[in-house]
């Protein structure tokens, strides 16, 4: 074994890494579910990627599109501000960085936090980095992605063409849907890494309560995506699947 990953390893104990293992482990496994579970069964995000193309499919009988560019812009605005939010967040922790030693002292006198060196204590200042660099790419990702989906509406074929058959309004419906979905899958992968970053502030008292509140996030992740009471009134005409018939 390499003599650096040897050092690394001993640097925290096997509790730690275990949490750290579970709350990496954990949400690959759970985004991988939600997109797996997207496509098979009357999602949050399967239900309303169905209302984007029918939205997308109203455009096609709009001669004047003003209202759907304003709600494209509309759309593009959270991960807009949720992307400068985060700018605000990596900056702080940045400063954390450049004053780890009050910072760990602060941290050893909150009741049962664990006590670590300064070493340490920067590691899991750099996973919450990692996490937040993360939610910033992805924001900005769905803000691209919602220029994109504004491109297609505002590219669109006229009503004649639709209407006489040289433009064919489910393709345009479907692939225009497609794309805002994917804006909007993006802007949830963001807040799902905010949501996570709680579970990781829970690894600066111990990594008992990072792993306890890796779980708990997850659960509450599950919960809002497939069991939430707005889940249930979106999907409720939505059907399996998401094209435009």
């Amino acid at each position: 074994m390499p003599v650096f990953l040897e050092r690394l390893l001993i640097l925290l104990p096997w509790q730690d890494w275990a949490a750290l293992a579970l709350f990496v482990f954990g949400w690959i496994a759970y985004a991988a579910f939600a997109s797996w579970r997207a496509k098979v069964a009357r999602t949050l995000l399967s239900s309303t990627n169905h209302y984007r193309k029918l939205w997308m499919m109203q455009v096609t009988y709009r001669d004047q599109r003003i209202v759907d560019a304003a709600i494209t812009q509309n759309l593009a605005s959270s991960p807009s501000f949720w992307a400068s939010t985060t700018i605000l967040v990596l900056g702080g922790l940045l400063a954390v960085l450049g004053t780890s030693e009050k910072a760990t002292e602060l941290v050893k006198d909150l009741p049962f936090a664990a006590r670590t060196s300064m070493l340490v204590f920067d590691l899991k200042i750099m996973v919450l980095l990692a996490v937040f660099v993360y939610a910033f790419f992805r924001f900005t990702w769905s803000m691209r992605v919602y220029s994109f989906g504004a491109i297609m509406v505002g590219s669109a074929p006229n009503v004649e063409l639709f209407d006489e058959g040289k433009a064919d309004r489910i393709e345009f419906a479907n692939r225009a849907g497609q794309l805002m979905g994917m804006a909007a899958e993006s802007f949830a992968d963001g807040l799902r890494a905010y949501y996570m970053s709680f579970a990781v502030i829970g690894w600066l008292v111990s990594p008992v309560l990072f792993a306890l509140l890796t779980l708990a996030v997850l659960f509450v992740l599950y919960r809002r995506e497939f069991r939430s009471d707005v889940s249930v009134v979106l999907r409720a005409d939505a059907p399996m699947g998401g094209s435009v018939h």
